[in-house]
């Protein structure tokens, strides 16, 4: 029997969502709810996604390490707005070995408190400064209303810790890192992210300030993909974490924490998926490309096979993530069809035809049908093949740019800002309050998303109260 047809986007994003993710064997429900299985080819996109940030992160300094899933409960209560801020979310260990323990453990929702406690005992003088940590891990977060990669109870990231000698020192790190982000989607994702830095209310618990990258999805809701949190001397003085200065007087450090997860899997299925299924960026593709040989007959098969492997031996030793389909039993329809719901960028088809012309079909993810398919001679294939790639992670990008821009709004009264974050992003002078943060949140179910870091200047009444402000704000509602 055949597999039913996705929902489409517009029909449903939701279920659209689900489905591709389950269908294209990206990931699995576990047996605790709201927790996921990984399973291989989603694992493959994430070992991509880690590469290209442990590449950047390295190339600034930064260091990998590991620190323990297990964090005493005492920790966590010594910063109060962690604590507050974290606690209807925690995981709890009370018994171990078949004993109550003495003291609860907590499974990490994020690892400041733990780093603080070795951070205290590593750092003694500014010759130890600065310390640039990063660790790839897990962590549990007891989420109520849970999605596969967008909000799971345990869910992979990276979380960077770092420790310096002055306040500067530590913004500019919490920036840089910001920055990193930013790049990384950009470049690798073909993802437009709006960088900027959090509300008060919005700030991570625990902070000084939090910066973030905010994206639009593919249903025009926003996706936080990334936080930059500059924690100030908040985690220092609760773990006394300090260093003697040049002139001899203890000081205590100041420290940040960054971090981008598994949920950014999510974003790449959102911004760039479409009806017929998942759009790789080619530069993060599990499988950039994939060989569809076809044939009808065995004297057929062993002529189309034999230029479809020499295919793949030139394309995988030009540094290409190249797959040869060879599956029996299945036509090359359902090959065509199974590799777009997959989302990889290029497919190769090589039929009799094209072995007796030297050449091969090429067809595009990001263009359907006939638009997307042009036929290349084998001579010069891998710089053909370079070429198209290329040409997808621009178009990819550009498409995702030019939707986030159609929709998003600077509207001039309460009506039309009502209509802007039901159907996208709001733009808009923001006076700074709470009060008026509180009114978007409870009456139009939109949060600022951040108050973006390039800013177009002047002044104008906040879309809320009419107060004169000087900062714009993005408003959308969010993942």
């Amino acid at each position: 029997m055949a597999e039913q047809k996705l929902p489409t986007r517009a029909e449903d994003f939701s279920e659209w969502y689900n489905q591709v993710v389950l269908r294209s064997e990206m990931a699995d429900y576990a047996p605790v709810r709201g927790c996921m299985i990984v399973r291989p080819y989603g694992w493959a996109l994430w070992e991509n996604i880690t590469a290209a940030l442990d590449r950047r992160f390295k190339a600034t300094g930064h260091v990998n390490a590991a620190f323990p899933l297990l964090i005493p409960r005492s920790f966590i209560d010594k910063e109060k707005s962690h604590v507050a801020g974290f606690s209807p979310e925690l995981a709890v260990v009370t018994h171990g070995g078949g004993e109550e323990l003495t003291e609860p453990l907590v499974i990490r929702p994020t690892s400041e408190t733990i780093i603080g406690h070795a951070y205290a005992k590593w750092i003694q003088s500014y010759r130890d400064l600065p310390v640039l940590i990063n660790q790839w891990n897990s962590v549990v977060r007891w989420e109520l209303r849970t999605k596969l990669f967008l909000r799971t109870l345990e869910f992979f990231w990276q979380e960077g810790h770092t420790a310096h000698a002055t306040s500067a020192e530590a913004e500019a790190e919490t920036r840089q890192m910001l920055d990193i982000y930013t790049d990384f989607a950009v470049a690798d994702a073909a993802i437009p992210v709006v960088p900027g830095r959090k509300s008060l209310s919005e700030r991570f618990a625990g902070a000084d300030q939090t910066y973030s990258i905010e994206a639009m999805m593919g249903d025009k809701k926003a996706l936080q993909s990334a936080t930059s949190h500059n924690l100030g001397q908040n985690f220092a003085k609760a773990f006394e974490i300090r260093y003697l200065d040049q002139g001899g007087q203890l000081q205590h450090c100041w420290t940040t924490s960054w971090g981008l997860s598994t949920r950014f899997v999510g974003a790449i299925i959102m911004v760039h998926g479409d009806d017929q299924g998942l759009i790789f960026p080619p530069r993060l593709a599990p499988h950039q490309i994939v060989i569809v040989p076809i044939f009808k007959n065995d004297q057929e098969k062993a002529r189309v096979s034999e230029v479809a492997s020499a295919v793949l031996a030139e394309l995988s030793s030009a540094g290409f993530r190249v797959l040869l389909d060879g599956r029996e039993g299945v036509t090359p329809g359902f090959k065509f069809n199974d590799w777009e719901m997959r989302g990889v960028p290029l497919r190769i088809e090589i039929g009799p035809k094209d072995v007796d012309k030297n050449s091969v079909a090429l067809a595009r993810r990001d263009r359907p049908g006939r638009e997307g398919k042009s036929f290349i001679p084998r001579e010069g294939l891998a710089g053909a093949v370079r070429d198209a790639l290329e040409s997808i992670q621009k178009a990819l990008f550009d498409r995702a740019l030019e939707f986030r821009k159609s929709n998003t709004r600077d509207p001039k009264s309460w009506d039309e800002f009502r209509a802007a974050v039901e159907n996208g992003f709001a733009f808009s002078f923001w006076c700074g309050s709470a009060e008026c943060e509180v009114r978007v949140k409870e009456e139009l179910k939109a949060t600022i998303r951040n108050i973006p870091l390039e800013q177009p200047g002047g002044t104008g009444p906040c879309i809320v109260c009419g107060s004169a402000s000087r900062e714009r704000a993005l408003f959308g509602r969010a993942y």
